[in-house]
């Protein structure tokens, strides 16, 4: 059955490249943790239903820092999910425990770098841009975004677990979508190929290629960071800006005012005289 399992992974890893589009360091990454659960899980199979038994794994990577054994367990809970819906096996994982990550604080650009590439940044790369970090959107929601849900100056976000909020577009963005639309002529989506949504992956590419231009590594996912960031740095309430970010409670957008502090106390202790060379 290991032999099996082995050959699907690969059929797996292959799934992610072609349709799902995940980058060349994600599928190495998914690769390693699978290979390696592999060596050491075990297989049971009781009235079509496979019971995958990574305990002996699990003990394998009990030393790993606590990321980097949820990202492992994360590949495999992805990989069951496959072969679950892709391949209509019945694959159940034993232990189904995962491991919580303390969560981090983001790290935003800075402004002027922001600035910076979209003084460089061609109609398409800028509009996305704008859109990323002028309203704050999650890759997904841009990724699914319509022509039918902007108008009178207000954009429609059907965001997580089909949550519908709307965000207020302010002139120089409503300028630059205009353009855009008006340049590139999409028919359904904002940002679409063939008739079909530009995915996830696609917009992704777009971006870290533009800051990688100027030297800047970044994600998307950063632009969401920065916009929330420096609405809060501005003074804007917490409560307006969870709202804004579609955020579930406040408590998930209390992240970000941590980093703002952070970011206070680093400013202060540059500015105090004790911290001062004579």
């Amino acid at each position: 059955m290991k032999e099996q399992f082995l050959k699907l992974s690969e059929e797996f890893l292959e799934y992610l490249w072609d349709i799902r589009g995940y980058s060349e360091t994600s599928i190495t990454t998914y690769e390693i943790a699978l290979k390696q659960m592999l060596e050491y899980a075990t297989f049971e199979k009781d009235e079509g239903v496979t019971t995958l038994n990574i305990t002996p794994f699990r003990h394998k990577i009990l030393k790993n820092s606590k990321k980097t054994i949820a990202k492992k367990l994360s590949a495999i809970r992805s990989f069951v999910k496959f072969l679950n819906e892709q391949k209509n096996m019945h694959v159940i994982i034993y232990p189904s425990e995962s491991i919580k990550v303390p969560k981090t604080l983001p790290k935003p650009i800075e402004q002027n770098y922001i600035q910076e590439v979209l003084q460089s940044a061609d109609l398409e790369q800028k509009a996305i841009i704008y859109m990323l970090y002028g309203l704050g959107l999650r890759i997904s929601e841009l990724s699914s975004l319509k022509l039918e849900d902007i108008k009178d100056h207000w954009t429609q976000i059907h965001g997580k677990g089909n949550k519908m909020r709307e965000l207020p577009l302010v002139a120089e963005v409503q300028s630059v979508i205009d353009s855009y639309i008006d340049t590139y002529k999409p028919k359904k989506y904002l940002f679409e190929k063939n008739n079909a949504p530009l995915n996830s992956a696609q917009l992704r590419y777009k971006i870290t290629n533009i800051f990688k231009a100027h030297g800047i590594k970044t994600t998307p996912h950063q632009l969401r960071h920065s916009f929330a960031t420096h609405l809060l740095n501005s003074g804007a309430r917490i409560a307006d800006v969870s709202e804004l970010l579609g955020h579930a409670t406040m408590a998930t957008t209390q992240i970000y005012t941590k980093l703002a502090d952070s970011k206070k106390l680093e400013e202060y202790l540059k500015a105090h005289p004790l911290t001062k060379k004579s």
